[in-house]
């Protein structure tokens, strides 16, 4: 077991293109968003595991000695598959919650446990330490943050445990792990994934895990070479939705209008294509043209989103306000409210920006000025992380 503090940090994730269209079967584009999750594992010699997440209100803490006493011999040592449901059931006895509770603050102490019990287990004993996560990301808003929270608990534990090495060497403010490490971290981060969320995609822990974009196929996951980090503006409108009415409202049009949706759904898979292209030769050499092409991308697939019937009201003002500054506008994820991006041009002035995020403040919305196409999952020195990412893990 590893005596030194690790600090990880993980993207979260906005879909460029392909929202919807990838339910029947079209690419989507999933790209790594800057705004990222910190944890800090700190190890002990107090005979308690602790667990701290300010963000959603939950400090928890375990008598090692007692989860060593439990039976936890239906997590088998380094088999990364899923849990059954009586699995979970049992990880909740072990957890001490009551049986019906399903809420994601509970599914997230759950996920951090089965893994720190399955990774942990290759230890003489299990480990004595701390956990604190805190993330610029919102809960719940379709930006991947439970799965951030996942790869940066898979990649602290296997670390920790000396099951990957530790990349970091001396003089380096931050590092990356090898292919084969990132490999077992996405493995493992799938199936804490998989106690919160039952049957995720495993796109958004892959995009947290290596970063940059990935293009998403019915189950098929592949990166693409080297794309461009674009400054982007994300906007929440903080308008709740169902993720799952407005799936099925899309597949109900398309039952009723099959002539008029199916080519929508084949319009919006050729803006993926195309984009994957533009950000294929942006890569190589980055042009201002290629910024008219993206913001028409944008554009085009926006107006198709709303004929499917996912647009809202508050994600046509978010379009109004940025449209009136001369920027490009399209929601991301289910709609129906939710997140929408910008991008931001490198042409920019600043003063621009600044009208237009206050224009947008005033409509009731959050603005974060961000990138994507983010470093995945690293590990960090103390005096690398930013002074509000050090100011809030060390109030914890």
């Amino acid at each position: 077991m590893l005596s030194e503090v690790l600090l990880v940090s993980a993207p979260g994730k906005v879909i460029l293109h392909g929202e919807h269209a990838v339910v029947h079967g079209k690419i989507a584009l999933s790209v790594a968003l800057n705004l990222r999750t910190f944890l800090r594992l700190q190890p002990h010699s107090n005979g308690k595991v602790g667990l701290n997440l300010p963000n959603i209100g939950i400090r928890r803490a375990w008598d090692v000695a007692k989860l060593q006493m439990l039976d936890t011999s239906f997590l088998k040592q380094g088999d990364v598959t899923a849990l059954t449901p009586e699995q979970v059931e049992k990880l909740k006895e072990v957890a001490g919650f009551p049986e019906d509770c399903a809420d994601h603050e509970h599914l997230a102490v759950l996920s951090f446990l089965y893994l720190y019990l399955s990774i942990c287990q290759s230890q003489r004993a299990l480990p004595s330490l701390d956990v604190a996560v805190w993330s610029e990301l919102p809960t719940g808003a379709g930006l991947g943050s439970s799965a951030a929270y996942s790869v940066c608990l898979a990649a602290a534990l296997l670390t920790a445990c000396k099951e990957i090495p530790n990349p970091l060497k001396d003089a380096e403010a931050a590092s990356r792990w090898t292919e084969e490490s990132l490999e077992l971290i996405n493995k493992w981060a799938f199936q804490g994934e998989r106690v919160i969320h039952g049957n995720p995609s495993g796109v958004d822990n892959a995009v947290s895990t290596w970063g940059g974009a990935l293009r998403y196929q019915q189950g098929k996951i592949s990166s693409l070479k080297r794309p461009p980090a674009l400054k982007i503006l994300l906007t929440n409108t903080k308008v709740p939705r169902s993720t799952k009415a407005l799936v099925a409202g899309v597949r109900s049009r398309l039952l009723k209008f099959p002539e008029i949706v199916a080519p929508l759904l084949t319009s919006i898979d050729a803006i993926s294509l195309e984009c994957e292209r533009v950000l294929g030769e942006m890569a190589a050499a980055p042009a201002p043209e290629h910024y008219l092409v993206l913001e028409e991308l944008i554009d085009m697939n926006q107006h198709h989103l709303n004929a499917l019937g996912v647009g809202h009201a508050s994600l046509d003002r978010l379009c109004q306000v940025t449209m009136a500054h001369g920027l490009h506008s399209k929601l991301t994820g289910a709609g129906g409210g939710g997140c929408g991006i910008t991008l931001l041009r490198p042409d920019l002035e600043r003063p621009e920006v600044e009208a237009m995020k206050q224009a947008l403040t005033s409509c009731g919305f959050d603005c974060w000025e961000t990138s994507i196409g983010a470093p995945g999952v690293s590990v960090h020195t103390a005096a690398s992380l930013d002074a509000p990412v050090q100011q809030a893990l060390d109030g914890l």
